[in-house]
């Protein structure tokens, strides 16, 4: 069993630049849509947290090239966990081309949760219910027992 969350892709030629490969900020849209299917998937709680109170504020966000992709080209995203503080979440995105199994990319998004009005945002714990959630795909530096651990 894989430990990473993953959504499929086919390129379209609105996502290439004039040379025909893909345009590098499409990358950084790709790891927001594999943010937002987990959460719709695996922590849909989370979502009606977040039409509440509970924001996701993205601190951080890149990418590393390593190979050129094209039109119609397969990717797979894949997400896991990389880190969890009190109250930030950092995921690790590889982005493989599924002919051949080619690592062509991998990214980094750091998140905030925070809570409030806009006038009065603050820091808050990041849910138990992401936690668990994203138990199943926490790297390998990252205790269960931690992600699960509800603080009183």
């Amino acid at each position: 069993m894989s430990n990473y969350y993953e959504i499929r892709h086919t390129v379209g030629f609105e996502e290439t630049n004039l040379v025909g490969n893909v345009y590098y900020v499409n990358y950084l849209r790709w790891q927001g849509r594999c943010r937002e299917m987990f959460l719709k998937q695996k922590a849909p709680k989370v979502l009606e947290d977040v039409q509440d109170d509970l924001k996701l504020f993205t601190l951080k966000a890149e990418c590393e090239f390593f190979a050129e992709i094209t039109a119609f080209d397969e990717l797979s995203i894949r997400m896991r966990l990389d880190e969890l503080t009190q109250t930030q979440v950092q995921f690790t995105f590889d982005y493989v081309k599924l002919e051949g199994e080619v690592l062509i990319a991998r990214g980094t998004q750091r998140i905030a949760c925070m809570r409030g009005p806009n006038t009065n945002t603050v820091p808050s714990r990041v849910p138990l219910e992401l936690r668990k959630a994203l138990a199943p795909y926490a790297g390998p530096g990252i205790s269960p027992k931690a992600l699960l651990a509800d603080a009183a």
